[in-house]
């Protein structure tokens, strides 16, 4: 009895929605107070799916892939259950939803370029929502909008029954709904030669009345970010809404979330003599890229002793491992010097000095976005920074030993050359892991790209110890014996 009435509550309590369906067009801003976290934290979210999407286009995926890819995206940042599901609060996820939206509208107004990938990427978003939809569901959205289409009734039909047949063969007539609306609203459908057209209308069949709905949806999203564009210098007074879009907006650019939650390690302390194997066979380009210039050179400049020192950090190299790791790679000085001109500033990055603040690993975005190297520095990404000839002698001389042959150099440098940096570096993790299990277009896992130098060295561990694990089953399912990993 308690069980029964408790379920009527949760029924009641969801049966009048604010936002009473799943897909949305985003017509209205959100008009409520929202706090500061919040603006940020939906924004970030969502844009964490976008991006991932866009990875999907740079790297070719079929539709079916990065639909698969997007759902997992969207569970883990911006689920949105259907309506039928009572057990969830289905407005606060709309809400969030919503939110995002309308922020990441705000970042990526600001230019043609980036209201062209927002589009794309939104309309795909959205795309995926409607074939994911239940049938129900998403006719009670399409009878809740004006799409302007006329369905064609019985006699027009029967008229019209020979043409309609020719264009669209294999489909059953009689059995089929038909929608009229204007050519100029399905060039997708004229392209692939899907549609009837006739006096300047184009009958659409109901299967392929979605595409009506994904134009719409286009259509109605570029024509608000234009206004959105117009609207936008009234916020440049807003020092706390400013900064935050333009760092969204780098992130976009970037082809990489804004923020990537790095893991302060992986519950391993390591020591500092490890580093040099650790960089042999798990670090991704650009902290390979510097322990080499370190081991040559002895020394770092500013920017490189911080990118590479609190990547080594987070990898799990504690405060006395780390002190121990500078100094004897900074072997050309004295003790004296090295206490003087670089123990402060590894302490300092530990939160043992200054203002005490516990510095995060840089994520990607923030080494592509900030703190840009001149011809003499050592930081930075190199898929961005070097140049074409140095960045492809630099992969074969750095993975030859891993997989990576001058064939697969065509496909890291297309990626390159779109300025889809985190595509590369997703590229050479699946190449240099291909002997572990890692396939094409898996990424880092999941069909997921680079987005955190930490992230790509804790995953190709983790493939290791796997490795390690499953050669140890099979070793002593047949006898004893010691296991050599050989990297």
């Amino acid at each position: 009895m308690f069980s029964t009435r408790k379920a009527a509550v949760e029924v009641e309590r969801h049966s009048r929605l604010k936002y009473p369906h799943r897909l949305n067009f985003y017509d209205k801003p959100p008009v409520e107070d929202i706090t500061i976290e919040e603006f940020e934290t939906c924004a970030i979210d969502r844009l964490r799916v976008l991006a991932e999407i866009e990875s999907g286009f740079a790297r070719n995926r079929p539709y079916d892939e990065l639909k698969t890819i997007a759902i997992a995206q969207c569970e883990k940042y911006i689920p949105l259950n259907a309506t039928s599901a009572t057990t969830v609060n289905r407005d606060a996820q709309r809400r969030k939803d919503h939110i995002g939206h309308f922020v990441l509208r705000l970042a990526f107004c600001r230019s043609e370029e980036l209201r062209r990938r927002f589009v794309k990427a939104e309309m795909t978003l959205f795309r995926v929502r409607y074939d994911t939809d239940g049938n129900d569901e998403r006719k009670e959205f399409l009878n809740s909008r004006d799409f302007n289409w006329i369905q064609v009734n019985e006699k027009e039909k029967v008229g019209l029954a020979e043409e309609l047949a020719a264009a669209s063969p294999g489909l059953d007539i009689n059995t089929q709904d038909f929608y009229k609306v204007r050519w100029t609203r399905v060039p997708d459908l004229i392209e692939r030669r899907k549609v009837l057209l006739k006096a300047g209308w184009a009958y659409v069949p109901a299967r392929e009345q979605s595409s009506i709905v994904f134009q719409e949806f286009q259509v109605h999203l570029q024509n608000q970010l234009e206004k959105t564009a117009k609207s936008l210098p009234r916020l440049d007074e807003d020092n706390r809404i400013v900064p935050i879009l333009n760092n969204l907006s780098q992130g976009f650019l970037a082809g990489v979330p804004s923020e990537w939650g790095a893991p302060e390690g992986s519950g391993e302390e390591i020591r500092a003599d490890m580093i040099d194997d650790l960089a042999r066979k798990h670090f991704p380009m650009c902290m390979r890229n510097l322990h080499e210039n370190l081991k040559r050179d002895h020394h770092l400049k500013h920017f490189g002793r911080l990118q590479y020192g609190l990547f080594i950090k987070a990898l799990g190299l504690s405060i006395d491992e780390a002190v121990l790791f500078w100094r004897r790679s900074f072997s050309g000085m004295t003790d004296d010097q090295f206490n003087k001109g670089y123990k402060y500033n590894i302490r300092h990055s530990y939160g043992l000095e200054g203002k005490r603040a516990n510095y995060p690993a840089k994520s990607c975005q923030q080494i592509l976005m900030t703190d840009q190297p001149g011809s003499n520095d050592s930081h930075g990404c190199p898929y961005r920074h070097f140049s074409v000839d140095n960045l492809q002698t630099a992969l074969l001389s750095t993975y030859s030993s891993q997989g990576l042959t001058t064939a697969d150099l065509p496909d890291i440098l297309n990626s390159v050359k779109g300025g889809h940096y985190h595509v590369a570096c997703t590229r050479v993790f699946e190449i240099t892991h291909a002997n572990q299990g890692v396939k094409k277009m898996e990424g880092v896992g999941g069909g997921e790209s680079v987005t955190h130098p930490n992230q790509y060295a804790q995953r190709s561990r983790e493939l290791e110890k796997a490795m390690v694990e499953k050669v140890k089953k099979e070793v002593g399912a047949d006898g004893d014996g010691d296991v050599v990993m050989v990297g």
